[in-house]
């Protein structure tokens, strides 16, 4: 049989064009990251415009895997409200701190000041209330009850004698004339708030004094008469603010004799600390 019947093999090949369209679909992925980068752009700069360095040091360690160690992080000051890792108060002295999953009623957040509900008026301070009252001086939930000027020269502490409010001299803003007894406007501004904060509760009050070490060359060493004197100008300023003078419970004046900084001349050490006491004691 003769080759020249069989019917050729036709190859056909089809092109196949994927994506639908001369462009497909990639570039509205492209797009779209790209309106998304430019929203996350335009925020960041808002928020670099619209925040205080204090606020953006609390955003960043929002962000931040690890817990930060500063009382004043966790963009929980000002307008952005809110709170830190220390809102429940137990990190510095307890040890649990946000690691605390499960708050009880007596160490769990209260917003702003939770005095209202807490019933703190007219009762004597624990060591939970004690806390409240801190966080209300010092605006761990909200909005500060001093301007952030005045704010710079407190640092609050409980301990086991009590709430202690430090105020210590800045450079350039003393608390005191220089080397005097005469108070300060800064002072005479911090004082009316501290007294507000004890007037809610009525355990006793102690004030102590304390200062900056002298140069060796005087002949007779001011740090005891001085320190002494400005115990009791504050607490003279404390009584006229509405403290009753019988919860004035000591009155305190240690020299230079527990420096705060290394620098036993430096202003740091000029400082005040009013202590509410606990009622134990």
């Amino acid at each position: 049989m003769s080759g020249t019947n069989v019917a050729p093999v036709i190859i056909k090949r089809k092109k196949v064009v994927a994506g639908g369209g001369h462009h497909g679909g990639a570039w509205k992925v492209a797009y779209a990251d790209f309106v998304t980068a430019m929203m996350a752009f335009f925020m960041l700069m808002w928020l670099l415009n619209a925040t205080t360095e204090k606020q953006r040091k609390g955003i960043a360690d929002y962000f931040n895997p690890t817990i930060p160690v500063n009382r004043i992080s966790g963009g929980g000051e000002g307008s952005f409200g809110g709170t830190s890792v220390f809102s429940e108060q137990t990190l510095a002295q307890a040890g649990m701190g946000a690691s605390n999953k499960h708050a009880t009623k007596q160490n769990q957040a209260r917003g702003q000041s939770g005095l209202a509900e807490q019933g703190v008026q007219g009762n004597g301070a624990s060591t939970a209330k004690m806390q409240e009252l801190e966080d209300l001086l010092m605006a761990r939930g909200g909005e500060s009850m001093v301007s952030d000027q005045l704010l710079k020269h407190i640092v609050t502490r409980v301990t086991d004698e009590g709430l202690i409010v430090e105020l210590f001299d800045r450079e350039g803003a003393p608390l005191f004339s220089t080397n005097g007894q005469e108070p300060s406007p800064q002072l005479r501004a911090l004082i009316p708030v501290v007294a507000e904060v004890f007037g809610l509760v009525t355990n006793e009050v102690a004030v102590e004094a304390h200062t900056h070490a002298h140069p060796m060359v005087l002949r007779e060493d001011p740090a005891w008469a001085l320190s002494t004197a400005r115990a009791q100008a504050v607490r003279t300023l404390l009584e006229s603010a509405g403290i009753q003078t019988k919860r004035i419970q000591r009155v305190t004046g240690h020299a230079d004799r527990e420096p705060a900084a290394r620098n036993p001349m430096a202003a740091r050490n000029n400082r005040l600390e009013l202590i509410l006491l606990r009622d134990d004691e």
